[in-house]
C-alpha cells in the first residue's frame, strides 16, 4: 500500500472519530450535517504544522492570533442555521475558510469577510482546489455586517462579541437565521437569532461556550468608581 493510501486511510479514520466521538455526543445529529463533515476535508484547511490535529477537539491556530474552531462546534453551527441550496450567506471572519467551505455546499452564495488579508489570500488559495464558484472573499471589518449586499438568509459569526450587534439583525430576511457568540470569557452564550417579521427576532440560546473575540468588537461600559 502506497504511502498516499495510508495517510489517506488514517484520515479517514480520524474523520470517523472525530464524527462519532466528538460530533455526534454533542448532539449534532442532523443526517445533512453529517454528511457535509464527511464530505468536506478538514485537513485540507489546517496549517501544514498542524495536519496531525486537524481531527482534534481543540481550536488551532492559523495565523494573525486567530484560530479555526473545534470540529464539535462548527457542526452545532452547522445545525443551528440548517442551510439550504437558494440560501445566500453573510459570514463574519473568514478564518481558515472551512466553515466557508461548508456553508458554500449547501447554499446558493457565500459572502465572506476577513479583517486580516494574509488570512483571506490563504483561504482563496484552498478554495482554488475545489470546485467553488459560489463564494466572494473580502477583506473587510465585518463586525457590522455588510449592509449593501444585503439582506442575507444567514449570517454567522465565526468570533464572539460581548455585545449583541442589533444593527446586524436587520441585515437578516424575513425568516433569516443568525449564529452568534456573545458574552465575556469564560462564559459565553451562543445564541441562533430568527426575523420573524420586519420589527420582530427570536432568540434562542443554543449552548454556553466560549470562543475567541473579534478583533475591534465594541466593549460594553465599564462603571468607573
Amino acid at each position: 500500500m502506497s504511502h498516499e493510501n495510508i495517510s489517506n486511510e488514517k484520515n479517514e479514520l480520524a474523520r470517523f472519530n472525530m464524527i462519532e466521538q466528538q460530533i455526534r455526543t454533542w448532539e449534532v445529529l442532523d443526517g445533512v450535517v453529517l454528511h457535509l463533515l464527511k464530505q468536506v476535508p478538514r485537513e485540507d484547511f489546517v496549517p501544514a504544522e498542524y495536519k496531525g490535529l486537524a481531527f482534534a477537539d481543540l481550536e488551532i491556530p492559523i495565523g494573525e492570533n486567530q484560530v479555526m474552531l473545534s470540529p464539535k462546534v462548527e457542526g452545532r453551527i452547522l445545525q443551528a442555521l440548517n442551510p439550504s441550496k437558494n440560501e445566500t450567506v453573510l459570514e463574519i471572519g473568514t478564518g481558515s475558510g472551512y466553515l466557508t467551505a461548508l456553508l458554500a455546499t449547501v447554499t446558493n452564495r457565500v459572502l465572506s469577510l476577513e479583517i486580516f488579508p494574509k488570512l483571506s489570500e490563504l483561504a482563496k488559495q484552498k478554495f482554488n482546489k475545489f470546485p467553488f464558484k459560489n463564494i466572494e472573499l473580502k477583506v473587510a471589518d465585518g463586525i457590522h455586517g455588510d449592509e449593501a449586499m444585503g439582506p442575507f438568509d444567514i449570517i454567522v459569526y465565526t468570533g464572539s462579541l460581548p455585545l449583541l450587534p442589533s444593527s446586524v439583525e436587520k441585515q437578516l430576511k424575513i425568516g433569516g437565521r443568525m449564529f452568534i457568540v456573545i458574552g465575556e470569557a469564560p462564559v459565553m452564550q451562543a445564541i441562533l437569532i430568527k426575523r420573524i417579521s420586519e420589527d420582530s427576532f427570536k432568540r434562542d440560546v443554543l449552548f454556553e461556550t466560549c470562543i475567541p473575540m473579534l478583533v475591534n468588537a465594541p466593549q460594553p461600559e465599564r462603571f468607573k468608581f
